[in-house]
């Protein structure tokens, strides 16, 4: 089974040579033309791959008790793929869900992908007539609260790094709190990137921003720097961040790994925090005690569209409590209620009652 992205060169990949012709045509569209990073048309890959080996387990073109990894799909043609049903793919999310036991996340991503795929063969290529997934509606997805490290905790993390090469994994950590880039970005960052006070960052789409590196972001480097031309001889010289033992960039992988010992290290580990945690520290951090507006935190981030950006605006705290006691009447304390005089009726009954 061929591997689209190659990890430590994320420009290259292996040749699509298992699945259908349509199927790579649709994968170098969306890199080619619509310019898709490689991670996305990787994921795009992964997810056609599953469905058209469900297809044809579904239907009885394999045993049924065959493992996904055995299901050979290189020759279903553009027939098979024009014979697929709105049922096909109603049966494939239930299959999802129930014995995949796929988030609704997971499926939305999925069942874009598809949809994906099928405008691409009736209105970009014209080799179908009919679209199945063209009705099918992407459920709406519950927009939960990002979660994030308060700044005490954010703090303690930079002060309770254990590591064999302390000063690029406190540069790391100092650039994934103050920065708010993702993952494969700060992997990727050459020293080339770097401009008196700026980064220029590809992000997704390979859009291209300009972060500002802040003092401590300055000083983080240039310790870093430092100990990292004491390495000598390594074997990508371009690469920001690269292993001691290998001189090589590090992968997405590893910097996970760095940033999860870190955690636990500080007393952080089981909380679900991770690097993409960290990014959200980053805005939240900027947002709260920063006033950075919207359109800013935007700009940092790489967000294509400021709603994307918005759900920053639901964990300031400190200014929704402002705006509750902003209301004039919460200086309104308990009014005790008016209670008559009880007639002579009823304090016979309540003296009935006491007896």
């Amino acid at each position: 089974m061929s591997t689209y992205i190659d990890t430590m060169h994320p420009e290259r990949h292996a040749p699509y040579d298992d699945i259908p012709r349509d199927v790579r045509d649709f994968l170098n569209y969306l890199g080619a033309i619509l310019n898709r990073s490689p991670r996305t048309v990787n994921a795009y890959y992964i997810d056609l791959r599953l469905f058209f080996k469900f297809l044809l387990r579904e239907r009885g073109a394999v045993p049924a008790d065959s493992a996904f990894d055995d299901i050979d799909i290189r020759g279903i043609d553009t027939a098979t793929i024009a014979s697929v049903t709105q049922a096909d793919i109603y049966e494939y999310l239930y299959f999802l869900k129930n014995e995949r036991e796929n988030e609704p996340a997971a499926r939305a991503r999925k069942l874009t992908s598809i949809k994906s795929f099928y405008r691409f063969m009736t209105v970009k290529s014209n080799r179908l007539s009919e679209d199945p997934a063209k009705d099918i509606s992407i459920p709406s997805l519950k927009k939960a609260l990002p979660k994030y490290l308060s700044l005490e905790e954010s703090i303690d993390l930079l002060k309770n790094i254990q590591s064999d090469f302390y000063e690029r994994d406190y540069c790391i950590l100092t650039l994934f709190l103050n920065c708010g880039m993702r993952l494969s970005e700060l992997v990727a960052i050459d020293l080339k990137d770097f401009q008196e006070d700026t980064i220029r960052i590809v992000g997704k789409g390979n859009k291209e921003r300009l972060v500002y590196l802040n003092a401590a972001c300055l000083d983080a480097l240039k310790h870093y720097r430092t100990a990292r031309a004491a390495l000598g001889n390594l074997q990508e010289p371009q690469a920001l961040f690269v292993s001691r033992r290998t001189g090589k960039r590090l992968s997405a992988r590893r910097v996970q790994q760095i940033v999860e010992r870190c955690l636990q290290a500080a007393g952080l580990s089981g909380k679900g925090y991770s690097p993409h945690k960290l990014r959200h520290t980053a805005a939240t951090l900027m947002y709260r005690h920063g006033n950075v507006d919207m359109l800013e935190l935007k700009e940092i981030l790489g967000h294509a569209h400021v709603s994307t950006t918005e759900i920053y605006t639901h964990i300031n705290t400190d200014k929704l409590r402002k705006a509750a006691k902003s209301t004039p009447l919460s200086k309104i304390s308990y009014i005790e209620p008016e209670r008559p005089e009880a007639t002579s009726e009823e304090a016979a009954e309540d003296q009935g009652q006491n007896d």
